[in-house]
């Protein structure tokens, strides 16, 4: 590994851990020309299927623009930073895990939306809004009435 401040090719690791759930191996270096500690990450390269958009594009995916779909929706939400981290590394996995070459960018919002329903009902609101193109009112409202009755079925003790 080549040293990002005098970029001589000499480094020793110092400390390595597993991090990202053990997905990736966290190293600290060290220089052995100019003695600066550094940190690297180490994570396996796996072909993640190819995205079909709802208008038939292809595109790779793309952890970055999921985690701000998922900032944009838990904006000033009482989520923390790991919760977001769990989520976008379970659609990770279950990209990996579906064995597809391609798969519809639909199931990764199914996932996710499945996902935020059971961490931040709002949060599962503002991302099923934009991810099923709400046009008004009535479509918000019939989501919080199958958010309420989904909630209510799940209580032992729920009246009927």
């Amino acid at each position: 590994m080549r040293c990002p401040f005098c970029f001589a090719e000499e480094t020793r690791v110092i400390d390595s851990r597993l991090a990202d759930e053990g997905d990736a191996v966290r190293r600290r270096r060290e220089c052995l020309v100019c003695r600066e500690r550094f940190t690297t990450f180490e994570r396996a390269e796996l072909r993640l299927p190819q995205i079909i958009k709802s208008d038939d594009r292809r595109e790779p995916f793309r952890e970055d623009k999921l985690r701000a779909g998922l900032h944009r929706a838990l904006q000033k939400r009482p989520v923390k930073a790991v919760e977001i981290d769990a989520i976008v590394a379970f659609v990770r996995r279950s990209l990996l895990a579906s064995g597809e070459r391609e798969i519809a960018s639909r199931q990764i919002g199914e996932w996710v939306m499945n996902e935020l329903r059971a961490l931040d009902k709002v949060a599962y609101v503002r991302f099923a809004s934009v991810y099923r193109s709400f046009q008004d009112l009535n479509a918000f409202r019939e989501e919080m009435e199958r958010l309420e009755a989904q909630a209510a079925a799940r209580e032992p003790n729920a009246k009927t």
